[in-house]
């Protein structure tokens, strides 16, 4: 290690530091208000360096255990964004822990910088260590509320995190068995060596179980059919902004490691037929499942749990198009990371104006809603244009990112896994529309008006300008994600 190895992860050393220096702060400060101005100016530093760090050419560090390129700064953006918007939604949701507010943000940023250090890893371990540092602070973070539903949702992701990453694990250890190596790029030139000539994967016993191994644990972090189970107690047993954090943060990591792994090490013909397959069949199950038991949902943070389960498997679409020409055909990537930014705008202004009427009614049903057009009309439009985006409607950023999913799919000919979609997204209108239904046509029992605190307010407005903004003029975002893929594929 040198310096210029540290050079390298300075974005993550500086928001570690941030934590550490929020809960200095915390300990010798009685002044609480002043946490969220510190963690805001404090996210400036490394959105710097990323920056800065755009600038440059690609580089390895730590004995190539790390990389950093336009591919993993595009991520850590998101993750930088997806921490100041939750952050900013606390303000006022924070209060209720009195002393320990310190330690909530604290545990915020400290997950961000496992997820930072994720989206640059390219060596099984350090993929495995950053998954910890991620997985442990948001555990804390579910259970943070200190009630029995709040407790039994950090146990539970808690539990099924460890089981995960143990799953996750034994597919690792089984391809360092078959390759000879924890680096990615070694690993893939050895499956190369070992598949050219044969029929594909199922020709290798073990490759094929640890592929499997693999699939699973990170199914976990993506909340993909079958892997979904965890999801829908948690979002609902964790305090809302966490729950906006595991939805958009931790899901975007997820795909990113996904979409290393795959270019790096299974980039290879006798895999894409095998992939291919696996893939097209988790998406369509998994926006199925979703959608369909999202409908039956009282309680809106259930709702876009099995809501994000639905999303996981429109994103799988662009995996599953990318390996029909792996070397070649980079549409169904760049729309995976089109979606995942628009689907991180998208879904924390939802959950600002959730937090926002949580904390006036203490509800998070449905029919909290009720009447919130009258109550609270900014709320009412903010939560009806993410609805609109979620369903994929114009001129939001959720219509541009499935038509960039779903073109990718026809383009390669899984015309049939883009049907799927389409039909699952008018299935989804049902149970979106129904919340702006509910907001705009049913009477609210309580009809004082909600005033909702700055920091929900502005984090929901932000989030809707982008949804909106990114829905007129995509260009940015498109042309960033297409950098980004470039330098994976390359």
């Amino acid at each position: 290690m040198n310096y210029i190895d540290l050079e390298l992860i300075i974005p993550e050393i500086s928001m570690a530091l941030l934590a550490g220096l929020i809960i200095v702060f915390d300990l010798f400060s009685s002044n609480k208000r002043l946490l969220v101005p510190l963690c805001l100016i404090g996210l400036l530093v490394p959105l710097f360096f990323c920056i800065a760090a755009a600038q440059e050419s690609a580089e390895a560090g730590f004995m190539g255990t790390m990389q950093v390129d336009d591919f993993s700064i595009f991520f850590k953006y998101v993750i930088i964004l997806a921490t100041a918007l939750v952050i900013l939604s606390s303000a006022t949701y924070a209060k209720r822990f009195d002393n320990h507010q310190g330690e909530y943000y604290s545990l915020i940023l400290l997950s961000a910088t496992g997820m930072m250090l994720l989206a640059s890893a390219t060596e099984l371990i350090t993929i495995y260590i950053a998954l910890e540092l991620t997985a442990l602070p948001t555990a804390a973070l579910a259970a943070f509320i200190r009630e029995k539903k709040s407790a039994e949702s950090g146990m539970k992701f808690l539990i099924l995190s460890a089981v995960s990453s143990a799953v996750l694990l034994y597919g690792m250890v089984l391809l360092y068995g078959f390759t000879g190596s924890t680096h990615l790029s070694d690993i893939g030139t050895a499956i190369a060596t070992q598949l050219s000539g044969s029929a594909g994967i199922t020709d290798h016993g073990v490759l094929l179980f640890s592929v499997i191994l693999i699939t699973a644990g990170f199914g976990f972090k993506i909340s993909a059919v079958p892997f979904q189970m965890w999801a829908p107690d948690v979002y609902e047993g964790a305090p809302t902004p966490i729950t906006a954090f595991l939805s958009v943060a931790s899901k975007a990591v997820g795909f990113a490691i996904i979409l290393r792994i795959l270019y790096m090490v299974f980039e290879n013909e006798a895999l894409s037929s095998d992939w291919t397959s696996m893939m097209a069949v988790l998406s369509a199950i998994s926006m199925s499942v979703g959608n369909l038991i999202a409908i039956k949902q009282n309680n809106i943070k259930r709702m876009l749990a099995y809501s994000t389960i639905a999303q996981a498997g429109y994103i799988m679409v662009g995996l599953a198009a990318m390996t029909s020409d792996t070397t070649l055909n980079t549409s169904g990537p760049v729309g995976i990371l089109v979606y995942l930014a628009g689907y991180t705008f998208t879904n924390l202004a939802a959950f600002a104006v959730i937090t926002a009427v949580s904390e006036s009614s203490g509800d998070d049903s449905i029919d909290s809603f009720s009447g919130l057009i009258k109550k609270s009309p900014i709320l009412a439009g903010i939560m009806t244009i993410s609805m609109i985006s979620l369903i994929g409607i114009p001129p939001t950023i959720g219509f541009m990112a499935k038509i960039y999913i779903f073109g990718a799919a026809v383009e390669t000919n899984l015309t049939w896994l883009a049907f799927v979609g389409v039909i699952n997204s008018v299935i989804s209108a049902y149970y979106y529309l129904r919340v702006v239904k509910t907001m705009f046509l049913n009477s609210a029992s309580e009809q004082s008006p909600i005033k909702p605190s700055i920091g929900p307010l502005s984090a929901a407005v932000i989030s809707i300008v982008g949804t909106v903004a990114f829905g007129l003029y995509p260009r940015p975002i498109i042309e960033l994600a297409r950098e980004a893929i470039s330098t994976i594929v390359g």
